[in-house]
């Protein structure tokens, strides 16, 4: 099911409202979170619920071992064995095809006729998000961080909460464990207003801008041979706006839904192409994500201690198996080693850079994340190394369709990411909802709802990783 479509909108979003708030006590709202966060993700594929709930089971009494056993050996295993069984299940589902792939271009390259199977393996839609969020509880509770529920129902609505279940934000448990604890104490009116304020906000996000930039952007790729070098450098600038506009749109869609359930998401994008260097895009880009490589990677492998070279590998390590979770495809390892380049590269020489103009900072850094976009984007090597090596080469070829009009968009978009205001920035301090700004967000989900109504429910781009 989509955020952005008429079924999520008018039936299913005011249904689970609805009785939500009728219910008077924590564990009715638990179990009623839980029901219809399984019907959301069933909505595409009634197996996989299956799956969901094998892993929250085998999470929660993890988590139970915890508060019963001091005994280091006991709680060692209670950290090992459930975070095995989620890698096992998101390495089978995600990366057996990937491997097995690899395999057999390996075997042919050396000249081997070996045969590869091959599995007919189905993708669960988000497992990489729910995976990180009981995997995220384990340790935490491991390292005593928090203190594991023994309410099964609350934890099973802190995993399967769908308004960050598919595509994220990565929530931590503690992040919104006072939240679930007040559940049925909270006020109704308390978070509405702000809620639908940053659930519009994001689905213009997603349908007017970022739909508007994959009209053309995904037409042109599909026949990228065709196309100029100004043409490249001007569809992949559309994409990187294209991506940033639907993730973001998707985070900031799910924070308003959080709000609307008395839940408060933390924040995933800070307008990242405003960064200044690699380590601020870091900062700014897919927050839930950078924290938690930071956090249960990048520092247990020694962060920041240590010699350049360990710190070095540290970082590389960390951007590689990043990469890796966006996808089973090479060119994501690569995307990953490309921005882990960046990060050691700025630990080295970031003095030197931080002296350049902060405008030029900008700039040069956000021609730096399109160039990564490329591989990104591309779905082989031989699509990447064409697609650079024409943007950096001249090359005669088409441009664009409607070429004033594209540019047009691209320019708007341009605006809002690296100089206009984020969600965020639109409900900081102390926010109201005034008459104008009703009025604006009435308009603006009319013309949501029109588009829809013309072009249909388009999915998410992070759906796919």
């Amino acid at each position: 099911m989509l955020f952005n479509s008429f079924i999520f909108l008018f039936v299913f979003l005011p249904v689970t409202y609805v009785v939500f708030w009728s219910l008077r006590n924590a564990s009715a709202r638990y179990v009623w979170l839980t029901v219809t966060g399984y019907i959301f993700y069933g909505y595409w594929d009634p197996r996989f619920t299956l799956l969901m709930a094998f892993s929250t089971a085998v999470s929660y009494f993890a988590g139970l071992g915890f508060l019963r056993w001091s005994d280091p050996r006991r709680r060692k295993l209670c950290l090992i064995i459930p975070i095995v069984v989620d890698l096992s299940l998101l390495g089978f589902f995600k990366y057996a095809n990937f491997m097995m792939d690899s395999a057999r271009q390996v075997f042919l390259a050396l000249g081997s006729d070996l045969t590869v199977p091959t599995l007919n393996i189905v993708l669960p839609i988000g497992i990489s998000f729910y995976t990180f969020h009981t995997i995220t509880y384990i340790v935490d509770s491991y390292r005593g961080t928090i203190k594991p529920t023994r309410n099964i129902f609350e934890f099973s609505a802190y995993v399967s909460l769908f308004s960050q279940l598919v595509a994220g934000p990565i929530v931590r448990f503690r992040q919104i464990e006072a939240d679930l604890e007040a559940i049925a104490t909270t006020k109704r009116t308390t978070w509405l207003a702000k809620g639908a304020s940053f659930f519009i906000v994001g689905l213009v996000e997603k349908v007017v801008i970022a739909d508007s930039l994959a009209a053309f952007v995904d037409p042109a790729l599909a026949q990228y041979q065709t196309l100029s070098t100004g043409a490249l450098w001007a569809v992949f600038a559309g994409y990187s706006f294209q991506l940033y506009f639907d993730f973001a749109g998707y985070s900031d869609m799910a924070v308003g839904l959080g709000y609307m359930f008395g839940i408060r998401i933390p924040q995933n994008f800070n307008s990242p192409y405003k960064a200044l260097d690699p380590s601020d895009f870091w900062r700014r880009w897919h927050i839930s994500l950078s924290t938690c490589l930071r956090d249960y990677l990048y520092i247990p492998l020694g962060g920041g201690r240590g010699s350049e070279l360990s710190i070095y590998r540290n970082l590389m390590l960390t951007m590689l198996i990043g990469g890796l979770w966006h996808g089973a495809n090479w060119t994501f390892v690569a995307w990953g080693a490309y921005h882990g380049a960046l990060l050691v590269a700025y630990k080295r020489f970031g003095s030197s850079w931080d002296q350049l103009p902060r405008l030029a900072r900008q700039c040069a850094m956000f021609v730096l994340v399109l160039v990564g976009w490329v591989l990104f984007r591309c779905t082989d090597f031989g699509m990447a190394s064409w697609v650079l090596s024409h943007m950096f080469v001249w090359h005669v070829g088409s441009g664009l369709a409607d070429l004033t009009i594209r540019l047009a968009l691209v320019a708007g978009a341009m605006w809002l990411a690296m100089a206009g205001p984020n969600a965020f920035d639109l409900h900081a301090g102390q926010w109201k909802l005034t008459r104008r700004w009703t009025l604006g967000l009435a308009a603006a989900l009319g013309a949501c709802l029109s588009l829809m109504a013309g072009t249909g429910a388009s999915p998410f781009l992070y759906f796919q990783f």
